[in-house]
């Protein structure tokens, strides 16, 4: 599974890049982890807002930082 945040690394972006490794692990995921900071990249999947959460290519969250129960439910999905 591939996931990417998108993000400046600003407060924000950090807080969802750590609620979304927490919820990977506790799942047992396999798991890649990349971190998106160039805008140009970021605006390639249609985001205006950061923080952004994609996983296998899916924008799954635009502009907020949901906990770590959400992101669980994203995962596996």
């Amino acid at each position: 599974m591939k996931i990417q945040i998108l993000g400046s690394g600003c407060p924000k972006c950090k807080a969802l890049a750590e609620n979304t490794e927490a919820a990977a692990k506790e799942l047992g995921l396999d798991y890649e982890l990349e971190k998106v900071t160039e805008i140009n990249e970021i605006m390639t999947f249609g985001v205006m807002m950061t923080p952004g959460l994609v996983v296998d290519g899916e924008v799954k969250v635009v502009g907020k930082v949901p906990s770590v129960p959400e992101i669980k439910e994203m995962l596996q999905a």
